[in-house]
């Protein structure tokens, strides 16, 4: 029985095969690794609202306190997202009898046609959610704010954003590292929506003698977030 003998284009395909099988590991690899990564999945993320809600002008112009929307930031796990009447304290819009209240805000504008139908229908608005843990994660808001931990160590200086953006990657590793070295985080409690406050240099000093005061100690341990 002859041998049989592999054409000589095989020699060349060998190395060739090898070239790719090591390419597209490493591609896998980076996919996997990296860019799958908090830091590139989350940040910058910034859902389009069906209303054009502006923190900037709110919570920056108008100098609006965070807790006048979000009101169970300090006394829960979660930061409320506001009812819709809390929209129409100014942006109600004409009353049943077709009257605009005299303190209404744009009673006319177009783009708050939303709010007004939310209004009369009772319907809740589609409010798209920006910063989502996973399930299997839990945070609590009041343990935070109540101890000194601002808005903006989290989220940013909304005050400054037309559209809320995610620019932390809120991932395990970036929360280890507050929890291990958290006085550069802590700040008077009564400064905890100022999102303008900065103690500069003196921020650690600040936040290390609040931290022994209110006897601050976060925990690392798997349990405080994975329940």
């Amino acid at each position: 029985m002859d041998r049989f003998l592999f054409p000589r284009w095989v020699n060349k395909f060998v190395p060739l095969l090898i070239g790719v099988l090591l390419i597209g590991g490493a591609y896998g690899g980076t996919v996997l690794f990296v860019a799958s990564s908090p830091e590139i999945l989350n940040r910058g993320y910034q859902p389009k609202q069906p209303v054009p809600f502006s923190h900037k002008l709110h919570a920056g112009r108008l100098k609006m306190d965070c807790r006048y929307c979000h009101n169970t930031v300090e006394k829960a796990a979660h930061a409320a997202v506001p009812p819709t009447a809390t929209c129409g304290n100014c942006h109600s819009g004409k009353d049943a009898s077709g009257v605009t209240p005299y303190a209404s805000v744009l009673p006319e504008s177009v783009a708050l046609e939303p709010i007004r139908e939310s209004l009369a229908s009772g319907d809740s608005i589609d409010w798209q959610r920006v910063h989502n843990l996973p399930d299997f994660v839990y945070f609590n808001h009041s343990a935070h704010v109540t101890r000194g931990v601002s808005c903006v160590e989290c989220h940013g200086r909304v005050d400054r954003m037309d559209v809320v953006t995610v620019v932390e990657p809120i991932s395990m590793t970036w929360c280890l590292e507050c929890h291990r070295n958290p006085d550069a985080k802590i700040r008077p409690v009564e400064e905890v929506t100022n999102l303008a406050w900065d103690a500069g240099e003196e921020a650690a000093l600040i936040g290390k003698k609040l931290r022994e005061e209110l006897n601050i100690n976060p925990s690392t341990n798997c349990s405080t977030c994975h329940r």
